[in-house]
């Protein structure tokens, strides 16, 4: 065969390629190729839709190997919620990804967990009129459809996408909306699943919560009769003599002199009640209260 001949910008971004493959595939060196899939890039320039020239064909071709490879060097470094954001800064525009660059991302972020981040771009390069016309749409559109629409329970959009699609045959429609109906009632029983799941986790909380209001409820019924026992025995207690004699003690110890032989009587009087107030305290419970 004969050897391709490159215009003078694409064959410097595709030396840049063969550079980013080398890093990517036999060094292992993932952030190197990353940054020779850049220098590629830059070096073609912005994409600017079709035209007919060879030179502007070679440099499609070549922008788009540097983006795939630079795709696998940012998931090899678990940088994949890079890639949407690093591609669209050469293309600009979801319409104007190349189709393997497209597929690579919604297989991508399908495999990671995150659909969702293709549902728009995926959306919007479907809906363009040019790309229509390529021949990889309709793989694009089934694919898309498997790992982007599906897992996000779009069913009624991808029923009517597919309905509206012109590449499919009606065999082939119908194969693809029996597919749909299937997923369809796969995630209907998930959900019911996952309805009896919650209901059982919140019977089993509302019996814990049960059990453990029994118990407070018990808890606070023991304190109560606690505090009404330590009230009645507190009801017991001498106050008015408690209080005489604290008033006497004020009387000697402030108003009178202990060694004045006029403050015996008092004194008397006042161990008298310290006396009776002690026997009433360390009496009994039931004991019937001294009377005044």
């Amino acid at each position: 065969s004969e050897p391709v001949t490159w215009a003078p910008v694409a064959a410097q971004a595709a030396s840049l390629l063969e550079e980013a493959a080398d890093l990517l595939v036999l060094h292992r060196d993932f952030a190197a190729a990353v940054e020779r899939c850049e220098a590629g890039c830059d070096s073609l320039g912005p994409a600017s839709g079709t035209s007919p020239v060879p030179e502007r064909c070679d440099s499609a071709e070549v922008k788009c190997s540097l983006c795939v490879v630079g795709i696998q060097a940012l998931a090899e470094m678990n940088r994949w919620r890079e890639v949407l954001s690093w591609v669209l800064q050469y293309y600009h525009v979801p319409e104007h990804l190349p189709p393997k660059v497209l597929e690579l991302c919604i297989l991508l972020y399908s495999k990671v967990k995150e659909p969702q981040v293709m549902l728009e771009v995926g959306g919007s390069w479907l809906r363009d009129q040019s790309n229509k016309r390529l021949p990889e749409y309709s793989s694009l559109l089934e694919l898309y459809l498997l790992h982007t629409l599906l897992p996000l329970g779009r069913f009624e959009v991808a029923e009517e996408l597919v309905r509206s699609c012109e590449v499919f045959d009606s065999e082939q429609q119908q194969a693809i909306l029996g597919t749909i109906c299937e997923s369809q009632c796969q995630w209907a029983q998930r959900e019911e699943m996952c309805s009896a799941t919650e209901e059982q986790e919140d019977t089993a909380t509302e019996t814990l919560l049960g059990a453990v209001s029994q118990k407070l409820l018990t808890m606070l019924t023991f304190l109560r009769r606690a505090v009404r026992s330590m009230s009645s025995h507190f009801y017991l207690l001498p106050y008015k003599k408690m209080l005489l004699a604290t008033f006497l003690l004020y009387l000697v110890m402030v108003r009178l002199d202990p060694a004045s032989p006029t403050s015996l009587p008092f004194i008397y009087k006042l161990v008298q009640l310290f006396r009776q107030a002690w026997a009433a305290v360390s009496s009994p419970v039931h004991r019937s209260p001294v009377q005044d």
